[in-house]
């Protein structure tokens, strides 16, 4: 599997393909959000609401076999394609190396620009609350 790196090294040159094109770029992003799997009904409850988010982002995580699979879904588009990026980069990965990632390509693909300070403060809760996830399961395997 690849590594941190080389997935945000992939994303990067995805939407360097595009351009400048803001309108083929959040096009982009929103069909990224339809290929995530479908979220169960019944996690769809506010314990799951990932705070400090304009869109409603429903985000859970389990560890399996020393990694942690995060799972989400939003009742926006574009917020679907955005966690749809976080998990493609921090999904399967120990709690270390998701506590430990430094997600660059967010700058480097110029997202502030696509999506906004609002979205921008979203994508850091995003980011902060699968993190979070990653020391709680990383507390529970030092235990």
């Amino acid at each position: 599997m690849s590594n941190i790196q080389d997935i945000q090294n992939e994303i990067i040159e995805e939407f360097e393909i595009l351009g400048d094109d803001k309108e083929s770029t959040i096009f982009y992003i929103m069909e990224l959000g339809n290929n995530l799997p479908d979220f169960p009904e019944n996690d769809r409850i506010d314990d799951n609401i990932i705070k400090g988010c304009q869109s409603k982002v429903w985000l859970t995580a389990k560890m399996e076999n020393e990694k942690i699979h995060f799972f989400a879904d939003s009742n926006t588009d574009i917020t679907k394609g955005l966690i749809s990026l976080l998990i493609r980069v921090l999904s399967e990965r120990s709690p270390k190396e998701i506590i430990d990632a430094e997600l660059k390509f967010i700058d480097k693909i110029g997202m502030g620009n696509i999506i906004g300070s609002q979205r921008s403060n979203g994508l850091a809760s995003m980011i902060k609350q699968m993190k979070l996830y990653a020391l709680a399961y990383q507390a529970k395997q030092n235990a």
